[in-house]
């Protein structure tokens, strides 16, 4: 099997030795003589048509013609012309019988690429090919025979896009009978570096240079390097720098001219703070907290005033329940907030006591009035120094400008 697998690695060109894509690369050889329809799995630009490819040359089918068909790029309106073929005058620009892509490869293989893209229609469509071998062309009512060989792919959740309503459960239950996860680049660990050499060994002689070697922190930068193009990514950034660059020796400043933006922070160097004006996680939690601190004192102040008034019996609310954590029956559930008094039951002394301390807690839950004091003080601790005052609150200068003239603060009191 070993040899099986070097040999094929050599005959489609894959670049690699990660127990993973070896895995995947040995379902294929296994399913490859079956009629199973397989579903290739894996992020976008891991290789998926080379599997399809693989499955084709070794199965029965191989003396058959090989298709792939992007669903994603074909138009809703079409698809079904394109699969299926059509009958002459079906639709509007229908001036001949064409034959569809089921009919022109039968006795073959059919990759059906992105899945996910179908429209629930041509699914339909699709399920009755995979199940009977038959379809019917558009504009036709006469039932059409095939014998192809399907393979599909995807990069989306198809489980997800069966709960959105997107794609049919018994089609991918039916497409899903062997499953062949692709590993995304990140995951293959050195074939990164392999493929890199692939790559540059390729471009020197295209462009006719000399092969680009990396540094050893290089090497490193691309091992943690997440890649989400995968392959495609890799190939585009080496064929770039062998085109643009004088050096043919990678450092991290080099590469760092090819990651995207948006990918610097993946690389191991320092990055910088946050922005004047972006918004830190405090800036909404302290809001949040306030809030429901408010909640609470009012759901208080409503049970109190359903028990002043007789509406609830307060032996119902002495029962104990394992919903609040209460496992003796001696507890009751509102001990906490201080309803009753110990085993004495409902006390008047401990209602009042706990309509005073609600009183005494609404009078300080205006966020406005929180967010205040927590500005003067943090201003005091620091002497009025509004950088330092923003970081210790954890908001942005702006924002600290912003509310000392909301509130009317006196910045030179503070100051020494």
């Amino acid at each position: 099997m070993k040899e099986d697998l070097q040999y094929i690695k050599q005959r489609f060109n894959i670049i690699g030795n990660a127990p993973l894509l070896n895995r995947a690369i040995e379902i294929a050889m296994q399913v490859a003589s079956t009629d199973l329809s397989v579903l290739i799995t894996g992020e976008s630009g891991t290789g998926k048509e080379s599997f399809s490819k693989i499955i084709h040359a070794l199965s029965p089918y191989r003396h058959g013609h090989f298709i792939a068909i992007n669903c994603g790029a074909i138009p809703e309106g079409t698809i079904d012309s394109e699969l299926f073929g059509h009958e002459k005058g079906s639709f509007t620009g229908a001036l001949e019988s064409r034959k569809g892509y089921f009919e022109e490869t039968n006795g073959g293989t059919i990759f059906l690429d992105e899945i996910g893209e179908m429209p629930l229609g041509t699914q339909t469509r699709l399920l009755r090919v995979l199940e009977y071998g038959e379809y019917v062309k558009v504009g036709s009512s006469k039932v059409e025979k095939t014998k192809v060989r399907v393979v599909a792919a995807t990069n989306v959740d198809l489980l997800r896009a069966i709960q959105e309503g997107k794609f049919r459960e018994d089609l991918y239950y039916r497409l899903n009978t062997i499953p062949i996860v692709i590993p995304p680049l990140r995951e293959r660990g050195t074939d990164i570096i392999l493929l890199f050499h692939k790559y540059s060994s390729d471009f020197a002689t295209k462009y006719r240079v000399k092969p680009l070697e990396l540094t050893p922190p290089a090497k490193k930068i691309f091992m943690k390097y997440s890649f989400p193009g995968n392959i495609r990514q890799l190939k585009n950034m080496v064929e770039q720098i062998a085109l643009l660059e004088e050096t043919t020796m990678v450092t991290p400043e080099v590469l760092e001219r090819y990651v995207p933006k948006e990918q610097n922070h993946i690389l191991p160097v320092l990055y910088k703070k946050w922005r004047e004006n972006d918004c830190t996680e405090k800036e909404f939690v302290y809001p949040m907290l306030f809030e429901l601190k408010r909640d609470i004192a009012e759901l208080k102040e409503i049970i109190f005033n359903f028990i002043r008034s007789g509406s609830i019996n307060h032996s119902i609310i002495q029962k104990p329940s394992r919903l609040f954590g209460v496992h003796n029956e001696t507890e009751s559930i509102l001990k906490p907030v201080h309803f009753l008094d110990s085993d004495q039951g409902f006390q008047e002394k401990g209602l009042h006591s706990m309509h005073t301390s609600y009183a005494s807690e609404t009078e300080n839950l205006s966020i406005e009035a929180q967010e205040q004091e927590l500005i003067r003080k943090s201003l005091q601790k620091n002497e009025g120094n509004r950088k330092n005052t923003a970081d210790d609150l954890g908001i942005s200068e702006r924002t600290l400008y912003r509310k000392i003239k909301q509130y009317d603060i006196e910045e030179r009191n503070f100051k020494k």
